[in-house]
């Protein structure tokens, strides 16, 4: 079974800050990157879902992974959300990426034109070929329309830049059988499949939620890594109600991060209600005064 980590175990999808007037805020890009490594993320998604990846320009993106790649030095991981529904358009992107300083890319499948397997397997090789980074392939149908089905995932894992994957399937049971047949490391993009994920040999997550809660959700891995399965049970129970009100409360996970962290969205993104932000906030508050509690 594949114990292989190429980014690290705690990984945050992180927002891309904007400021009023609408414009790339690195400034605050930089501290938010800071901030979560400092409370234990060991690297960082940038440009991805999470990021606003539709609604920012290639000059963005790249302005983002040097401007935070300078913030946070050589350690942390840097992963850069490269994928679009154009093969040529994100080898090009993974290229920009490799000269910002990336460390590895984040390549969804081509969506909206839905191709059959073969399509997607070679829009991923073509892209694994593009860069000297590794690639972790991000396969989420729900929002693509297409999956990578277990036997491309096979094919993709004798290419040696593709080393990982995260995994917004939905099916353990697959990606258990990968974990186990394949040498690629699982990461979870779904929260309340992290520890389930983890304890199948998983490398660890891709979070959004970690934007908001990075050191409990890292607690979680800490404790099943300590041999503690109980103690990492409880504490990813506690994670799981506000995992729920800010991934399946009917808004994207952005809005719901910028709705607690603040700042603007790019359209056609709009802010959360009131009510809502009022809720959310009352979830992490009390996710964060239960940490002191075993």
């Amino acid at each position: 079974m594949s114990t292989h980590r190429p980014f690290g175990r705690a990984l945050c999808a992180m927002i891309t800050p904007f400021t009023d007037s609408g414009a790339l805020d690195l400034d605050r890009a930089c501290e938010l990157a800071a901030h979560l490594i400092a409370e234990g993320c060991d690297g960082l998604v940038l440009g991805g879902t999470t990021g606003e990846s539709p609604t920012t320009s290639d000059a963005e993106k790249g302005a983002l992974v040097r401007a935070v790649r300078a913030a946070v030095g050589p350690g942390p991981s840097l992963v850069a959300g490269v994928g679009t529904a154009d093969t040529r358009h994100t080898a090009e992107l993974a290229r920009g990426a490799e000269a910002a300083g990336a460390d590895g890319l984040l390549v969804v499948t081509p969506y909206y034109s839905r191709p059959p397997q073969d399509a997607v397997a070679a829009h991923f090789l073509k892209v694994a070929d593009a860069t000297g980074l590794p690639l972790m392939v991000y396969d989420i149908p729900g929002r693509t329309g297409t999956r990578v089905e277990p036997d491309t995932m096979r094919r993709l894992a004798g290419h040696p830049r593709i080393t990982a994957v995260k995994d917004c399937s939905y099916d353990l049971l697959a990606s258990a059988r990968l974990i186990a047949e394949t040498g690629l490391a699982y990461y979870s993009g779904s929260e309340e499949l992290n520890l389930p994920l983890y304890a199948v040999g998983g490398a660890g997550y891709v979070s959004t939620v970690a934007n908001v809660a990075p050191r409990q959700l890292r607690a979680v891995l800490d404790a099943y890594d300590s041999g503690d399965t109980a103690l990492a049970a409880r504490l990813h129970a506690r994670t799981l109600p506000l995992t729920e009100r800010m991934m399946a409360g009917g808004l994207p996970g952005t809005v719901t991060v910028k709705a607690l962290l603040g700042g603007p969205l790019r359209e056609p993104l709009r802010p959360a209600g009131r009510e809502t932000a009022d809720g959310l906030r009352a979830l992490l508050e009390e996710l964060l005064q239960a940490e002191s509690v075993v």
